[in-house]
């Protein structure tokens, strides 16, 4: 059975450059960095120089850069840090199509009190800025809104909504786990006060992230200890998974995206051909990540048909209870009618991705679809 990879955005391979980069490290970054002997010094360097590598790819200083364990961490950090921060004046607006590591930390912060407003999006999935500017209040002190889409791929207009929270005094924050070395990601352009990083979606291993806190802004420590990351995060840092996640940016800065969305676009033309009106697309047509392509199948759902698949590593974006399908929060906040959502299949290609991968998926999709008619 040849198995075909078609869920990047979930998580990506660890790049071979990646893999080198730690393996060295494993021998000869071994001292404490924070330790000034002989081999506390060559760990520390590492340390520093993945942070200026994390730095550059986002057109940040390397001081305003705080590695952390992953995306969730650096998310639970800007929203609890602004609640411990403000307390019930600390209004967060956010919206229903987040990561849970958004929502579900909002919900938390409401349960203590903090005041949140979840909002909506257009049939694309993206956020508008006058929905953002109406909800503002006398105490809103942050806006959260993910760069890009981890389900569509659907691109929100960060730079719009900065320029709302700038004309109110707001602090700025976005999950770019999903658009980081997928796009262009600079902070300077977004004009965002924090940004979240995930390493194992940027060929990096999983538990290594980082976040962007925006020189002059500050946050309450999330770990507490020693001093840490300038004392904004306590615990040792991880030599070899920060250097990792350096080299991932530095591999990231040098790649061109455009083969990777020609491949989308001809997944998305055979499909079109194959099944007609039989399948749909989520999300925006233009304004998308190049490697996502999530589309609708009309008839079983969408866990049905990747079940008749087995060897395809792909994502749903439904869940089947006893008979019933529930949407995903993203497709409900999109207004996605149940009959189309529950067919909801999320294709994300990356670096690995080959032609013959969407030929082979295509042919066994239709396939499978005929088993279940």
């Amino acid at each position: 059975m040849g198995y075909i990879y078609m869920d990047y955005n979930a998580s990506t391979p660890i790049a071979p450059e990646v893999k080198e980069t730690m393996l060295k490290l494993l021998d000869e970054a071994y001292g404490n960095p924070s330790a000034s002997h002989w081999a506390g010094i060559p760990a520390k360097e590492a340390v520093e120089q993945a942070r200026e590598e994390t730095a550059s790819l986002i057109g940040a200083s390397p001081e305003e850069i705080v590695f952390t364990s992953g995306g969730t961490e650096s998310n639970n950090h800007v929203l609890k840090g602004i609640f411990h921060t403000y307390k019930e004046k600390g209004h967060i607006i956010t919206s229903n199509a987040e990561h849970p590591a958004i929502q579900e930390s909002c919900r938390y912060l409401e349960e203590q009190g903090a005041p949140v407003t979840f909002l909506g999006t257009d049939a694309y999935g993206r956020v508008d800025p006058a929905d953002v500017e109406a909800a503002i209040t006398e105490n809103t002190k942050l806006i959260s809104i993910m760069h890009a889409n981890n389900e569509t791929g659907s691109i929100n207009p960060i730079e719009q909504i900065a320029a709302v929270a700038r004309r109110y005094n707001v602090f700025m924050h976005t999950d770019a786990a999903q658009s980081i070395g997928k796009i262009p990601v600079h902070v300077k352009d977004l004009d965002v006060d924090f940004l979240s990083i995930a390493g194992h979606k940027l060929y990096a291993p999983k538990g290594i992230g980082a976040l962007y806190i925006r020189s002059g802004n500050t946050l309450p420590s999330f770990m507490h200890g020693a001093g840490h990351e300038q004392g904004r995060r306590a615990g040792t840092e991880n030599v070899v998974l920060a250097a990792a996640l350096g080299k991932a940016c530095t591999l990231a800065a040098g790649a061109d995206q455009t083969g990777l969305r020609h491949l989308r676009d001809d997944f998305w033309e055979r499909l079109q051909k194959t099944f007609g009106n039989a399948v749909v697309l989520n999300g925006h047509p233009e304004k998308r990540l190049p490697n996502t392509l999530n589309v609708s199948f009309a008839g079983p759902a969408g866990q049905e048909l990747l079940a008749e698949i087995p060897e395809l590593a792909a994502s749903t974006g439904s869940a089947c209870h006893f008979g019933s399908v529930t949407l995903s929060p993203v497709l409900k906040a999109m207004g996605t009618d149940p009959e189309i959502g529950k067919g909801a299949i999320r294709f994300s290609l990356g670096r690995y991705s080959e032609k013959n991968d969407i030929i082979q998926v295509t042919e066994k999709l239709e396939n499978a679809m005929k088993r279940l008619s």
